[in-house]
């Protein structure tokens, strides 16, 4: 008798255990991770950055603007593109403190890439995004280039950590137009890396809208790039202000989510809108969408239109570089909001 209530509870524990072990749905995480998730409503409290906007500018008609950021040690590290005339498009290094990001100082060696003599890049390299491989430890950067024609093509380059010294991996593209939703560009690169896998959001460009795609290459080889077979995996909300289009996407890694920040369009007018997801296949979007618009100041700067919404730590809070559109040019701001905790 003894013997069978000692095996009862053994049973019992074990049952027990495994409810306790498996009882929770794969993948969502257990309370405390999903108090970690970051709110929607951060996405949605970003802030210009007062008296220093646009922190990068170049004289009309040129364009400053495709900024992407990189924090290293102390340092905020931009790669950016300058637009001069006939669309010509060559691509600048700036330096900012991490205490003050728009604290801008330019590399003397500016421009620090232009585009090749030949190849798929021969009148364009712009929309650089750089990002550290853990696998290697040095710097690589998907970016757009194009001849003078269309379509535009994703390139990539490497550095050893001078950011006004690059290379090309190979002179044709790692993630090339080579489908019917690219026909006209697979570009517009924004990057995450996690674990051994770098996943790259992109903008599919064909005859119609505009469509966000994804792909990922190894951190061992970030020139072997594999389409995501779904793609375009995101055609935008189904709502009225991102219905004729959506593009440039950016790329946030938070704990639960991978966050995409990207441009919306309704008529002519462009905004940006939020997005989660845990699998680039299923979306929820921010129930505040669109989470950042123009300028209230029709005139101001960046008063007719936004794009470009890249987020990035530095100081205790979060950034948004973003590109915004006066009419005629496009130049690049900052706006920003504090992490839990910090003022």
């Amino acid at each position: 008798m003894r013997l069978t209530i000692f095996i009862a509870t053994l049973i019992a524990a074990f049952l027990r255990a495994s409810v306790a072990f498996c009882g929770r749905e794969p993948g969502a995480g257990s309370k405390g991770e999903a108090e970690d998730a970051i709110p929607f409503e951060v996405f949605a409290s970003f802030k210009r950055v007062p008296k220093v906007n646009p922190v990068f500018r170049c004289r009309p008609p040129e364009w400053a603007a495709a900024a992407h950021a990189i924090v290293v040690g102390d340092t905020v590290h931009y790669l950016w593109a300058r637009r001069k005339r006939g669309n010509y498009w060559v691509m600048m290094h700036s330096t900012a403190p991490v205490s003050d990001p728009a604290k801008i100082k330019h590399d003397v060696r500016n421009p620090v890439l232009l585009p090749s003599k030949e190849g798929f890049d021969d009148y364009t390299t712009e929309y650089p995004f750089p990002f550290r491989n853990p696998a290697d430890g040095r710097f690589y950067v998907y970016y757009l280039g194009r001849r003078k024609r269309v379509p535009k093509q994703t390139g990539l380059l490497v550095g050893d950590g001078d950011f006004g010294k690059w290379t090309r991996v190979r002179r044709t593209p790692v993630l090339a137009a080579d489908t019917r939703h690219e026909e006209l560009g697979s570009s517009h690169p924004s990057v995450a890396v996690v674990g051994d896998t770098i996943h790259i959001v992109y903008t599919g460009e064909s005859a119609g809208p505009p469509t966000i795609c994804h792909a990922t290459a190894p951190t061992r080889d970030p020139a072997n790039v594999t389409k995501d077979p779904a793609n375009p995996i995101f055609k935008g909300t189904g709502q009225t202000w991102d219905s004729n289009g959506v593009r440039e996407a950016e790329i946030y890694k938070g704990p639960q989510y991978y966050h995409i920040l990207y441009g919306g369009r309704e008529g002519d007018l462009w905004r940006i809108g939020h997005v989660r997801t845990r699998d680039f296949r299923k979306f929820e979007p921010n129930p505040h969408n669109p989470i950042f618009t123009p300028s209230r100041d029709t005139d101001a700067w960046d008063g007719k239109g936004i794009l470009t919404p890249q987020v990035f730590e530095a100081g205790g809070c979060r950034y948004l570089l973003y590109a915004g559109y006066n009419g005629r040019e496009w130049q690049t701001g900052l706006a920003k909001t504090p992490k839990p905790g910090k003022r």
